[in-house]
């Protein structure tokens, strides 16, 4: 368990910056004590019922500092599964900053990023995919990212994962009973019910494996790169996609020489929208062949390509030369001016982004590429990089595992091999040595969560 994971903590748990309200949270084994000190109302915080609110006053060396509602959640129903309370405090921005250091100097400490959600794992009120969906809820930007959280928020992912390795023990069980005990006729399961056994277990893997894209695509959106040659007006679809002037948008060629993102929710889809460098022969201009270097990784990262060309002007020299497997959709742009002749027939969009013309029609076109995808379809359980990075070694030990099999070698061999399938199946849950984990991921998280 992290260094002073018993102390008492307290943090702002709302944003910095002026509201209505804001949220001072305390957890720890003398987070009622600590605002017994400072809180001044009818009785008492240790007196006072668990989860209900009483009003009072935040009084500090003599003087009062807010009017609050105060709520006291003990142990072990609360967020943390410690003794939590919870001070509703008027939202400026130094008020709130008096209650919370009124807190630290009645004894409390100042929380670390994501301690709250950390001792809540750590108390087992949630397993740690579940601690990662708290921080996916709240980054939500569509529907189906907070459907998608809220799933893994309620279990699960965690359920799935358990599953699994409830399959690996008893394998191991059953192999490593035949190891230790010989001569008490414990016969392991041998030949194709071994395999079998163990091919449901890959299989498994697989089918999650499979969600890690469309767990990427709920937290961080669809990649959608804008590409073309200079001039194309890329910027200037980026700014309509948007709906405000994000680019810069110029007559002069390579106005745009670095990459710029956006994100748009398109009907309930997060594209995450990457406005490109203008392709173009390589010249002496370093900034300039660095901002096509860039161009061509994030074509390589893409989920969707707009191939944007201008419709007024001939066929540009590199069109066509893309072999890659990334779904493109070819919008003629600059549809309000005559078109060139090198475009008669061609299967493309037409659009406008002066007039405005045709953008409807790319709105569905993008949604059509998503549905075909089937990015957008929820699935009950959508793994994330991590979870991908332990699953996919979790495997890889399961291959090994079975190649021992086959080839007759010693089961201590594929016992070990199969151990190792399932302390990665445990770290995605959080059931294995964990500390360093623990560090990189409630890093991420906000003060006060």
């Amino acid at each position: 368990m992290p260094e002073e994971s018993t102390a008492t903590i307290a943090a702002v748990s709302t944003p910095p910056g002026e509201g209505a309200i804001a949220l001072v949270r305390l957890a720890g084994p003398d987070a009622v004590a600590v605002v017994d000190r400072i809180f001044r109302g009818q009785q008492k915080p240790s007196d006072a019922a668990s989860h209900f609110q009483h009003f009072g006053e935040i009084v500090h060396r003599g003087q009062v500092i807010d009017q609050v509602m105060l709520t006291v959640h003990r142990a072990p129903a609360s967020y943390t599964g410690e003794d939590v309370v919870e001070i509703s405090c008027h939202g400026g921005v130094l008020v709130t900053a008096r209650v919370w250091e009124a807190c630290l100097q009645a004894g409390a400490r100042s929380a670390r990023p994501g301690e709250f959600t950390e001792r809540a794992f750590l108390n087992g009120k949630m397993d740690l995919t579940q601690a990662e969906a708290v921080i996916d809820l709240i980054r939500a930007q569509t529907d189906l990212a907070l459907r998608s959280a809220a799933e893994q928020l309620e279990g699960r992912l965690g359920e799935k994962i358990s599953q699994l390795r409830e399959a690996l023990i008893s394998l191991i069980a059953n192999i490593e009973a035949y190891i230790d005990f010989p001569d008490e006729d414990i016969e392991p399961d041998v030949g194709s019910a071994f395999l079998a056994r163990l091919d449901g277990i890959r299989g498994q893997i697989d089918a999650l494996l499979a969600t890690a894209d469309q767990g990427r695509i709920f937290r961080e959106g669809v990649r959608v790169v804008i590409y073309g040659a200079t001039n194309t007006g890329k910027s200037s679809l980026l700014n309509r996609l948007l709906g405000f002037p994000r680019a810069i948008v110029s007559e002069t060629p390579g106005t745009t020489r670095d990459t710029i993102e956006e994100v748009v929710n398109l009907r309930g889809i997060a594209l995450r929208l990457t406005d490109t460098a203008g392709l173009r022969t390589a010249g002496s201009d370093a900034v300039e062949n660095e901002g096509i270097a860039r161009t061509e990784r994030s074509l390589a990262n893409a989920d969707l390509v707009l191939h944007v060309v201008d419709a007024s002007a001939a066929r540009p020299a590199h069109f066509g030369a893309r072999l890659e497997e990334v779904p493109e959709l070819l919008l003629l742009n600059k549809s309000d001016l005559p078109e060139h002749g090198d475009w008669k027939g061609c299967a493309a969009l037409r659009i406008s982004c002066t007039s405005e013309n045709g953008l409807g029609g790319l709105e569905d076109a993008i949604l059509a590429q998503v549905n075909a995808q089937r990015w957008d379809v929820p699935s009950a359980v959508a793994i994330n990089a991590r979870h991908r990075d332990c699953l996919r070694r979790a495997l890889a030990a399961c291959d090994v595992a079975r190649s021992a099999f086959t080839e007759n070698l010693a089961p201590e061999l594929v016992a070990v091999d199969l151990r190792g399938a399932l302390q990665a199946v445990g770290e995605v849950i959080g059931q294995a040595d964990m500390e360093k984990i623990l560090d990189a991921l409630f890093a991420t998280f906000c003060i006060g969560k």
